[in-house]
């Protein structure tokens, strides 16, 4: 849970109307919703009764009210204290990243970070997403920002960010690969798939959901080429060498994106989860726990 959501919680307890809490929340009625089934999950009660003509707090739900109270409060008191400290706060922090997420993740959160703390210097390290999770733990970097894995180390702490939906990409341009598409219709089946040479990554978790996605459908991948970096398969299926799966922020940011086009496939690939990543024990730092903060406030709106 975060403090957008137990602001979202604290109003709905006392207004009981979704409608009500949407337009004073500038959120929809369907974000206001999902921002308490969220809460519901996390804690495994019910937290409102609901019917068409009206909204109850239930008993659980009274005893987490008093807890968001208490949490949004201290949060408040250490967010006033953070910024009151803005200017004074002098330091560096170490950040590791995909080149992909330095400009499309992290520069939305340097927006509010510079502004809040320009006597913290930023030391990025750029690299294969793959990577950052190791470092983060091996104490490399204070911060990573990546996709989530499956199973994340006890010692650290995930923010998820934002969702990214991976995505089948085939050449836009003359070539082999393009003419076997076109005999097909455009389109690509499950036996084309199969058949055409893949650009697979080495490692990490798109890799993982990409060969699940094909062993569910009991089909096997054509790999011509494992490389490093999602950045690398744009490029590599723009040149015409095959197919391959990113994910949508890659494609989004990618200066070769005219050069390829996304298929859509029948189940859909899935999606991954991109956030910001720590060792627990370091977001007892000030900077670090500056850092965190701003990467919350710069993504916790859910319209």
């Amino acid at each position: 849970m975060n403090s957008k959501e137990l602001e979202v919680f604290i109003h709905l307890s006392q207004s009981l109307h979704f409608g009500k809490t949407s337009e004073a929340m500038h959120l929809s009625v369907s974000a206001v919703s999902r921002a308490i089934q969220r809460l519901e999950e996390e804690v495994g009660v019910k937290l409102f009764e609901r019917d068409r003509r009206r909204v109850r707090l239930t008993a659980a739900g009274r005893e987490v009210l008093r807890y968001a109270e208490q949490t949004l409060l201290s949060w408040r008191s250490l967010n006033q204290r953070l910024h009151q400290q803005g200017e004074a706060l002098q330091g560096e922090i170490s950040l590791f990243c995909s080149v992909t997420a330095s400009y499309s993740v992290l520069n939305t959160v340097l927006d509010v970070f510079r502004q809040r703390y320009p006597g913290i210097d930023l030391k990025l390290h750029t690299g294969d997403q793959a990577d950052a999770v190791d470092r983060i733990a091996e104490g490399k970097e204070d911060v990573g920002i990546t996709v989530r894995p499956p199973q994340l180390p006890s010692s650290l702490d995930y923010l998820q960010l934002s969702r990214s939906a991976l995505q089948l990409l085939v050449p836009n341009i003359p070539c082999l690969v393009s003419e076997q598409i076109a005999r097909h219709g455009g389109d690509v089946d499950t036996a084309l798939l199969a058949s055409l040479p893949f650009i697979l990554p080495e490692r990490g978790v798109a890799r993982d959901l990409i060969m699940q996605w094909f062993r569910h459908r009991q089909l096997r991948p054509n790999v011509y080429a494992q490389v490093s970096g999602h950045e690398a398969i744009v490029s590599t299926v723009g040149l015409g060498l095959g197919i391959g799966v990113v994910p949508d922020l890659v494609l989004d940011t990618s200066f070769l994106r005219e050069k390829v086009r996304v298929v859509t496939l029948d189940p859909e690939l899935p999606s991954m989860d991109i956030g910001v990543v720590v060792r627990r024990q370091r977001l007892a730092d000030v900077l670090v726990r500056a850092f965190w903060d701003c990467a919350q406030s710069s993504y916790r709106s859910d319209n």
